[in-house]
């Protein structure tokens, strides 16, 4: 630093001099002893150094922040930390249970402290020194979400694990711009209560993002700010965290039975790695939206809370059995297939049974055939294709045709695994799935059907409209005009059935091998029933008028004959669409009609087999349109063809027991199981009391 000079280093020489024992004279000899002494050379160096030292000092003080002040942001060029937050991060929270939640208390700002459970407190001190962008780290305050739970608590049965809560939420605001519209048409349905939660580290004003977005009062969103202190500024660290413990206590006041959030591309990570995580620990349902959701899934807004909670839920196979031959028909039903939108769920799990005899152009075609199609929502590629190909060479009779087509699907959980049978014949349109899910979710999962028993009777779901025919098709048959009978005050405010037409869905005792869902319930019912059905057959030393009497065309394979017999004994009854929405679905293309292969030789020569013109698939009503009519709304139709309702479905459901049990074992002797106008088990047809 230049504090000492080449003459200086001599004098300092000089001095180790005279410690080694030199002597110099204290003062000149010629000098006279009066003369003033000169101050020794190490007292001026002494000097020379502490000025230097004050020099330094002087200036590092004067250089110094005021302690006061603000520490400079610069805002223009935000930098992300990346040091990892002080303390041990706080897990996941722990799911509530009852009892309810205790309120928090008046004051609305609620703080999160690593380590320690969440709870309402008064607010922080003034952080001293404000932080530069995305370096803040401190403990987590939420100072304006605990004013709106504790006002939604009550109102909105919050406190209930079970209520009506559906709950959006969003850190991006593209993501919240693409929400809220489908917040609001859900809102305005008043079937649910509809909250639109903002977290994140935005620091718009909410008026600002309802004006931005068109959001009125009309939309009827409660909407809950769940930001931290210091959004703006919050490593990214510290907003997943918030993320986490916003849901929490969104949870503790709220229990929403389900949660949306955007998966189109646009949100933040950081948020959805927070709330999945919280969501997981919580129990929430998520159900994470597609990219163009407000178009491709609008129709989801129409169902309830309890009906969305079981979107996940939710499992279809669907089941197509190929006769030899016909491979033009079966491979237009699987292209018709792969151009399907299955954006409303995971695509379903395909099983083809192949017969042992496979042409040509079949087996070219499958070697290409992929399952599920390579699309952006399914970018995993994971093959969900089973094929089945048939040993024996001889054509199958009917015992081995049911039993072979029963055993390709077994529900893993009854209430919430269907399947779709559908035929080689059948083509459907790209929008069928979203039509199956919305029929499911509103008539199996919503809560009228939960408190209605609606399932209980109901069978499946078809996609195709018969036309011209009962199932003997002996008889012509024309869909059913709409009842007469007014809709009630409510339905008349619910678009889910104010749509006018004069055709109606309607619901029939008759099952379809053409296109139709059919409930895992009711496929381990008709499982049991062939079981037991065949057994008795083999046992008994001659069969019994009433099994081989058939009331089903052989046009249709014979596993139909036994789904007959379980409608007429347990009373059950088939979903069938209006006309209009039919020809949206599915056509069945009766010009290339194929016999059943236990039929085939029968039916060669008759004119039974020939088969009418294809209908084509139309542009038809978006689902928007679609009636989801209450089960007192629609006609109910027997397999005959003829209009009844449910008391005389029951009366008749109760004789054809008694006629069962009489051709089973002289109505069952000494069985003292339950009476005959109770609903019986399928054992209990037989005498067995068990499934």
């Amino acid at each position: 630093m230049g504090l000492f000079t080449n003459n200086d280093d001599a004098m300092v020489k000089k001095d180790d001099d005279l410690k080694r024992g030199k002597t110099l004279p204290t003062r000149a000899p010629w000098a006279p002893s009066s003369a003033p002494r000169t101050p020794p050379r190490k007292t001026i160096k002494r000097f020379v150094i502490a000025l230097a030292v004050g020099f330094f000092v002087y200036l590092f003080i004067k250089n110094l922040p005021p302690m006061d002040g603000p520490i400079r942001r610069d805002y223009r060029h935000p930098r992300y930390g990346d040091r990892k937050p002080i303390g041990k991060q706080p897990g996941p929270m722990p799911k509530m249970k009852s009892p309810p939640p205790e309120r928090i208390p008046e004051k609305p700002v609620v703080k999160d402290t690593p380590g320690e459970q969440p709870a309402a407190v008064v607010a922080p001190p003034t952080v001293a020194a404000a932080v530069s962008a995305r370096t803040y780290d401190g403990p987590i305050y939420f100072r304006k979400l605990a004013a709106t739970l504790q006002a939604i608590e009550s109102s909105t049965s919050g406190y209930s694990a079970v209520n009506k809560n559906v709950l959006f939420a969003a850190a991006n605001l593209k993501s919240a711009s693409l929400l809220l519209p489908m917040a609001c048409k859900m809102g305005t349905e008043l079937r649910s209560y509809v909250h639109f939660a903002l977290m994140g580290g935005s620091e718009i004003d909410l008026d600002e993002l309802r004006a931005v977005n068109g959001i009125d009062e009309s939309c009827q969103i409660i909407f809950h700010d769940a930001r931290p202190d210091y959004a703006a500024t919050s490593t990214l660290s510290r907003l997943e965290t918030c993320a986490t413990r916003g849901l929490y206590h969104i949870y503790k006041y709220m229990h929403p039975q389900v949660l949306l959030l955007d998966s189109s591309g646009a949100e933040e990570h950081y948020f959805l790695d927070g709330i999945r995580k919280q969501a997981d620990a919580s129990g929430v349902p998520v159900i994470e939206l597609p990219k163009n959701a407000h178009s491709r899934l609008s129709w989801m807004t129409k169902l309830d809370s309890s009906s969305l909670s079981a979107w996940n839920k939710i499992s279809i196979d669907i089941l197509i059995h190929a006769p030899p031959g016909g491979s033009g028909s079966l491979i237009r039903l699987l292209q018709s297939l792969s151009a399907a939108d299955f954006s409303a769920g995971p695509t379903p799990h395909l099983t083809i049974e192949l017969p042992h005899d496979i042409d040509r152009a079949t087996t070219e075609f499958l070697k290409d055939f992929h399952w599920p199609p390579s699309r952006p929502h399914n970018p995993s590629n994971v093959r969900q294709l089973t094929l089945r190909h048939r040993i024996p060479r001889t054509r199958l009779s009917e015992e081995e045709r049911s039993v072979r087509l029963l055993e390709s699907f077994w529900p893993v959980s009854p209430r919430y695994s269907h399947v779709l049978v559908l035929s080689p014949q059948v083509q459907l349109s790209p929008g069928f799935f979203h039509y199956l899910k919305f029929t499911m979710l509103e008539y199996l999962y919503s809560t009228t059907s939960i408190l209605q028993s609606w399932d209980s009777r109901l069978l499946g779901i078809s996609l195709d409209l018969p036309t011209n025919t009962l199932l003997d098709t002996s008889k012509p048959f024309s869909p059913p005009a709409p009842k007469p009978s007014k809709q009630s005050k409510e339905a008349k405010k619910s678009s889910l059935s104010s749509h006018t037409s004069s055709s109606t869905p309607f619901l029939w005792q008759s099952p379809n091998s053409n296109a139709m869902l059919y409930l895992g319930t009711k496929w381990t019912e008709l499982h049991s029933l062939v079981s037991n059905t065949i057994e008795h057959q083999h046992s008994a030393q001659s069969p019994s008028p009433f099994f081989t009497t058939k009331l089903v065309s052989k046009r249709y394979p014979s596993w139909l004959e036994h789904a007959l017999r379980l409608v007429r004994a347990r009373g059950y009854f088939a979903l069938y669409p209006s006309e209009e929405t039919a020809r949206y679905l599915a056509t069945t293309h009766n010009e290339l009609f194929k016999a059943p292969e236990e039929y085939e030789k029968e039916l060669s020569t008759n004119e039974d087999s020939k088969g009418g013109e294809g209908i084509r698939l139309t542009s038809g009503p978006l689902l928007e349109t679609v009636q989801l009519l209450g089960f007192d709304e629609m006609p109910i139709v027997t397999f005959d063809g003829k209009e009844t309702g449910l008391e005389r479905l029951d009366e008749g459901a109760g004789e054809y027991v008694r006629e069962f049990r009489k051709a089973v074992g002289g109505e069952c002797e000494g069985w003292e199981g339950p009476e005959v106008g109770e609903r019986l088990r399928v054992g209990d047809l037989f005498c067995l009391g068990g499934e």
